[in-house]
């Protein structure tokens, strides 16, 4: 059995952030301008996460790419028949990113991108009405790509990246909606830091005419095993000081595979059209389980049985002059959350998101870009409904996010 506490962590982050599960869709500023597009682009070097095979293919021998993104986000809850209600206070994610890319003859090019998928802080109000499902949790990752790419003909080429991610979540819960002592109710805090895993990325560029490009990228399956985190129980009653007692737990986080697929189009010399299909192996996330490693100490099972989900991305990038790029674009992200699994970290149905973007050339050789993203999930009415009945929990919920991105390329 796996056990998942980090996923959890990841998921919700992702209930106020803007894609799938719980992926972050910030990983660069141009891309995210054109609806976070990019399998099929090769403008800087963000291709060294959107599509290693696109280094080859960028106008400059050595680019490096540096971006910070200000993020926002909400959901609100309210039951209409009991009448309770809550929202979020997050702080404000900075999700950043790296990348560097170079040339190294006709054929071959190496680079590496230091980014972060995973980076923000929710929190619901203390003692909820679903504070046995979650109160808090504040969730950091660190991704290092080093990236190589090989160009096999004049419109052709393979990229391969391994990818190292070194993570640590904080996640708050009570244990029970009644139990407590003198001080307040029971609850447990989950930490787990340097949890580390690797991955790998891959990806294939060709351009049939000189006008099309077409681009595919495959992002594997990440396994992360957290052994030995540590769990602390606070305003536990007398009579189950030996049950809940501070102690450490095991998990793992299974972050699913994502196949994504795109095209662009130079309509004319100044304006470029992509659109991209990305599809998530949500399907690999069954249950979320905490294994507690004091026997009398009762695991936690949660099912969840989430469903393979699709984003599908349109942008469109125009050069208004030689020093001002404009971008937009949209994107459709399917929820993979099956009806009875909505809980309040996955609070969250299908989302439409617009975005926006520029470019702005200082030199030959430093160009600055900006980003806009506005996200607009479905208002629904969600149910959690697993084995056990006492976690049952349903309402309302509404969810919105925003973004506001800076970044720079220096080309050499």
């Amino acid at each position: 059995m796996k056990n998942k506490i980090l996923l959890l962590a990841g998921l919700c982050v992702a209930s106020t952030a803007y894609a799938g599960g719980y992926r972050v869709a910030i990983q660069g500023q141009k891309a995210l301008g054109m609806g976070h597009t990019g399998v099929a682009m090769s403008e800087s070097s963000e291709v060294v996460f959107f599509n290693p095979a696109g280094m080859p293919f960028l106008g400059n021998d050595t680019e490096m790419t540096a971006g910070l993104t200000l993020l926002e986000g909400e959901t609100r809850y309210q039951n209409a028949t009991t009448g309770t209600s809550a929202k979020t206070d997050n702080r404000t994610g900075t999700p950043l990113n790296i990348y560097y890319a170079s040339k190294q003859g006709d054929k071959l090019s190496t680079g590496i991108g230091v980014y972060t998928p995973y980076g923000n802080n929710i929190e619901w109000p203390t003692d909820w009405a679903a504070s046995h499902l979650v109160n808090y949790i504040d969730l950091k990752a660190i991704y290092i790509q080093p990236t190589i790419s090989y160009r096999f003909s004049d419109n052709s080429s393979f990229g391969f990246g391994p990818v190292l991610v070194n993570g640590e979540v904080s996640f708050n819960r009570n244990l029970s909606s009644s139990l407590a002592n003198a001080t307040g109710r029971s609850n447990v805090t989950l930490k787990a830091s340097s949890v580390n895993a690797w991955g790998y990325n891959l990806g294939y560029m060709v351009k049939p005419t000189e006008q099309l490009t077409v681009g595919m990228s495959y992002r594997s399956q990440v396994d992360m095993e957290a052994q030995g985190g540590n769990a602390i129980f606070q305003n536990v009653p007398a009579s189950f000081s030996g049950t809940f007692t501070n102690q450490a737990f095991n998990a793992d986080l299974v972050l699913p595979a994502e196949l994504t697929i795109g095209i662009s189009y130079q309509l004319s010399p100044d304006t470029v059209l992509a659109f991209d299909i990305n599809r998530t192996d949500w399907s690999e996330y069954k249950s979320l389980d905490i294994d507690f490693v004091n026997p009398a100490t009762p695991d936690s099972i949660n099912p969840r049985n989430y469903k393979d989900s699709s984003i599908y991305r349109i942008g469109v990038q125009h050069r208004l002059n030689d020093s001002l790029t404009l971008r937009g674009g949209m994107y459709y992200d399917e929820t993979p959350i099956p009806d009875g699994r909505f809980t309040p970290e996955t609070a969250r149905n299908d989302a439409l998101s617009f975005t926006g973007g520029a470019s702005y050339k200082m030199s030959a050789n430093l160009e600055l870009d900006f980003s806009l993203l506005i996200v607009t999930f479905d208002e629904f009415n969600g149910a959690y409904t697993p084995p056990d009945p006492s976690q049952n929990f349903s309402g309302q919920y509404k969810s919105s996010a925003h973004s506001v991105g800076f970044g720079i390329n220096y080309v050499f």
